[in-house]
């Protein structure tokens, strides 16, 4: 573990990249194989990132600041995936302290697909970790969260 950088109790800072972080994500609902059979190192896209895993590696957090194509402004939590006993929204709060150090005050939001989740309630964590649904996407009718990251409210 001494090649990753504790960033809060629980995260780590990795690369875009990284195996372990990589194989996490294979197992978020967001992830889709290429049709041609090639299986990419970076699994990240574009833009600023931040790739947080926890230390046993059985949370995945990324955070993305990229030009969105359906308007959105801030930094997207892309993806999010915890296999670990700890709370997610308490991952969440603490991911956002880091967003917070490396970008200031700024908009925050994510998408989250309603049929891919189990459960009655789908952003619960988010919801739990103050995040307000504000929208739907035109397509694929993803829900999308939203919360104003301030460093004086962490």
């Amino acid at each position: 573990m001494s090649e990753l950088a504790r960033l809060t109790d629980h995260w780590f800072s990795t690369k875009d990249g990284d195996a372990k972080a990589r194989e996490l994500f294979h197992r978020h609902y967001s992830y889709r194989p290429y049709k041609d059979g090639r299986k990419p190192k970076l699994f990240v896209g574009p833009g600023q990132k931040e790739v947080l895993v926890t230390e046993n590696y059985d949370a995945l957090f990324v955070w993305r600041k990229f030009i969105s194509s359906d308007g959105q402004e801030g930094v997207n939590c892309s993806i999010f995936r915890n296999e670990s006993p700890v709370q997610a929204s308490r991952l969440i709060l603490e991911a956002e302290q880091v967003a917070v150090e490396r970008w200031g005050y700024i908009r925050a939001y994510t998408y989250v697909k309603p049929s891919a989740l189990s459960g009655t309630c789908p952003g619960y964590c988010f919801i739990r970790a103050k995040w307000r649904r504000c929208g739907v996407t035109k397509v694929n009718k993803l829900l999308i969260f939203e919360k104003q990251l301030r460093p004086d409210l962490l």
